[in-house]
């Protein structure tokens, strides 16, 4: 089985080593009286990921030739996309 040969266990950190809760934290924290919101979060406390694709990719099994798999993965990474873009200029897209 091929796979990542580092140790994926977690690293321990001592809760001491947190950092200290400043004007900052507070200014962008979001603030509620019970359960309602008052204020909502603001700024980096409030990561919502990669904008929504208009257009997102599906997942799909699809079955190729061990020598077209190598050849795609021997360019490094990235190499699903371009099998991606392939097809496209293959079908004209």
């Amino acid at each position: 089985m091929t796979g990542k040969d580092h140790d994926t266990k977690p690293l321990w950190v001592d809760p001491d080593d947190a950092p200290e809760l400043d004007e900052h934290f507070f200014a962008h924290a979001e603030f509620r009286i019970g359960g309602k919101v008052i204020r909502p979060a603001t700024g980096t406390l409030t990561k919502v990921g990669r904008p929504k694709s208009d257009d997102p990719k599906q997942q799909v099994t699809l079955r190729l030739d061990a020598a077209v798999l190598d050849g795609f993965r021997a360019t490094g990474p990235g190499w699903q996309s371009r099998i991606n873009a392939e097809l496209r200029k293959a079908l004209g897209l």
